[in-house]
């Protein structure tokens, strides 16, 4: 377990020398490397015969695929010695020029411009943070594989998805779609998800011509979350009911407003519904509790919210960050925040994940994933690299190590270099099956061959 910081903060980067055949066999033994990666290139010499021999052996398993990708729901079994639950705030709002034709706001904001690309290849994003696969969209199944691999590898449990409504206003409709292009991903990885309402999206809707009220508009809103993600299989749920929040609320703030709201529930089947810290009185008995946040005052913050509100709740809901730095002010998006929480080289995250592990949360949501406009991501970047979910790993208590997160990263990688090469593409299914098997050394294996053979000379 992640109780002493001096023991397990590592510094990103660090060099793991395993055998691409000794899959049982992961050493713990750090070097110092700031900004190195892993990667399935060991420095051992392997012949192109073998190398062969091993995608020969995989053609042997030819089998269908579901478009290509997903050949069952098979899920991926992780075992973990935390017990504790962790959840990954997800923001599904990316666009990029390769997969959408344009490059989305959340690139962009209103003063930055991704096709300006500087001498190191980085494109100018809004964002003081690189993402490592350069900024991507939401809507890629290569993303999504991608991300949902790494949270498996770190224990990571499901997605909470920053959520803005049913209804085409701004880039909402954008954001759901976006939403729903995940779930056969999250199902086949034996992943849970939950929703993150935005209630301020309903004055949006309501201005927008699109309801009779701002009431009537969060009803709507509720009705499709109930009638389209209450029936997943997979949705999120906390002593059997559904788990689901709102973050505020910000607009809705009666509890007769969210009564008619709740209303689109049968009594039996109301869900648990947590808001933001010291917000539950306005949603009134429809409150199940409340999450905790990144605040300005940092673990004082923490400290108040279980001092106070703990005995309140039906839930509780820890949070976990590794800093924030908000990027919108420069990037003309007009919001000021006059406080930020360094990152610390890790320091951060292993506060909060002691902080929240020692306290009664029900579950942890790590806050966020990637949420680059406030600089509060997790998922590696060119600055940390996998240091946060090497962090995560050793709080989890799973038994990967990086180097298995650089094979999802390879995986990603490979997939487009080889995009549109069918003979190349099998054989990285078969790479993604090997990782969800948690035969890592297998998976690196086959990525070594498909380089060496199929890539460029």
């Amino acid at each position: 377990m992640l109780y002493n910081k001096k023991v397990i903060l590592i510094l990103v980067g660090v060099f793991f020398l395993i055998l691409a055949s000794c899959e049982k066999e992961k050493t713990k033994d750090f070097k110092e490397s700031k900004q190195e990666v892993f990667s399935t290139e060991a420095t051992e010499i392997i012949p192109d015969s073998i190398l062969r021999a091993v995608l020969d052996e995989e053609d042997s398993f030819k089998e269908a695929t579901l478009a290509g990708r997903i050949v069952d729901i098979s899920g991926m079994d992780v075992v973990k010695d935390n017990p504790k639950k962790v959840y990954a705030h997800y923001m599904p709002w990316f666009q990029s020029l390769d997969f959408d034709g344009y490059w989305g706001q959340h690139w962009t904001m209103a003063t930055k411009n991704p096709n300006t690309v500087d001498a190191n290849g980085k494109r100018e994003i809004a964002s003081y943070y690189y993402p490592i696969i350069g900024p991507y969209s939401s809507n890629d199944p290569d993303l999504q594989e991608y991300h949902f691999l790494m949270m498996k590898l770190s224990g990571i449990d499901g997605v909470i998805f920053d959520w803005y409504g049913s209804k085409d206003v701004y880039d909402y409709q954008l954001i759901k779609q976006s939403t729903e292009t995940f779930m056969n991903r999250l199902q086949d990885l034996g992943m849970e998800f939950s929703i993150m309402y935005e209630d301020r999206v309903a004055q949006d809707i309501y201005n927008a011509g699109l309801s009779t009220s701002v009431v009537n508009a969060a009803t709507m809103d509720f009705n499709y979350i109930k009638n389209t993600y209450f029936t997943k299989s997979n949705f999120l749920k906390h002593n059997s009911k559904e788990l689901m929040f709102v973050f505020g609320p910000e607009t809705i703030t009666t509890t007769s407003d969210w009564d008619s709201i709740f209303s689109v529930f049968p009594q039996d089947q109301e869900p648990y519904f947590l808001t933001l810290w010291a917000a539950q009185n306005m949603v009134g008995n429809n409150a199940s509790g409340e999450f905790l946040w990144v605040a300005g005052d940092h673990l004082l913050a923490h400290e108040y919210y279980y001092d106070t509100y703990l005995t309140n709740n039906l839930v509780t809901v820890g949070s976990s960050y590794p800093g924030f730095n908000s990027f919108y002010e420069e990037g003309g998006w007009g919001l000021n925040h006059t406080w930020n929480i360094n990152h610390a080289d890790g320091d951060t995250f292993v506060e909060t994940l002691n902080y929240t592990h020692h306290e009664a949360a029900d579950f942890i949501q790590l806050v966020t994933w990637n949420d680059f406009g406030e600089g509060t991501m997790l998922e590696p970047t060119e600055e940390y690299g996998f240091l946060n979910l090497q962090l995560l790993q050793e709080y989890t208590g799973v038994s990967y190590v990086p180097q298995d997160l650089q094979v999802a990263l390879d995986l990603y990688k490979a997939r487009k270099e080889f995009k549109g090469n069918a003979a190349v593409e099998y054989y990285l299914n078969r790479t993604y099956k090997k990782i969800k098997q948690s035969e890592l050394g297998r998976a690196r294996l086959i990525l070594r061959a498909v380089n060496r053979l199929y890539g460029s000379k």
